[in-house]
């Protein structure tokens, strides 16, 4: 009898040490991707203070342009609002939808901007508005790395709470479904046509 109480003592301790351990492994896993949202919003931060010095540059070249340039200002706006609410809880879903779709807003409206911009060569000519250019493209890119690391933590984090025996930890524990940060971009959709006439 007694040693049928040390080994039912012992199974215990070792489904407690096993709890433990996927308990601390999912809250390692929420946190890393915590931390990769933090480096997208910092990049996001990084574009959103650069288009306001880019539209000024602008404006006084494109003086008749005003409906593109406030809609460039109203996508951004929103999509600083939708980043400091997913920037204060990145587990909630519902901020970082609301974050994609704010920046595929705002990816819209400068890719009018940008229409616009190439008829306008002395704005193209500007050093400033280069230089500008230059910071945003070197944004750009590392918010898609940032974007790309966020996700890759993001489906590490998922598959790690949808496992066996993780999944009854993660249940029990509330630990809900983290979104990914997708922005679809309609351009990159779209067949390139290449002409050697």
């Amino acid at each position: 009898m007694n040693l049928m109480l040390w080994v039912s003592l012992g199974v215990l301790v070792l489904l407690v040490i096993i709890c433990i351990a996927i308990y601390n492994n999912l809250i390692t896993l929420k946190n890393r991707f915590k931390n990769s949202f933090a480096q997208i919003s910092v990049q996001l931060q990084r574009r959103y203070d650069l288009i306001p010095n880019l539209l000024e540059t602008a404006k006084k070249y494109m003086q008749y342009e005003q409906e593109t340039l406030n809609k460039v200002i109203n996508a951004r706006n929103s999509a600083v609002a939708a980043n400091k609410a997913a920037e204060a809880n990145p587990a909630d879903a519902t901020n970082i939808k609301a974050l994609g779709v704010a920046e595929q807003g705002l990816s819209r409206s400068l890719g009018g901007f940008f229409a616009l911009y190439e008829n306008y060569p002395d704005l193209k000519a500007n050093q400033t508005m280069q230089q500008l250019m230059e910071e945003l493209t070197s944004t750009e890119n590392k918010i898609s790395f940032a974007r790309q690391a966020y996700n890759d933590a993001v489906m590490f984090y998922n598959t790690a709470r949808e496992q066996f025996p993780n999944s009854i930890i993660a249940n029990s524990f509330n630990f809900t479904a983290a979104e990914l940060l997708e922005v679809d971009n309609e351009d990159a959709k779209k067949v390139v046509k290449v002409s050697f006439e």
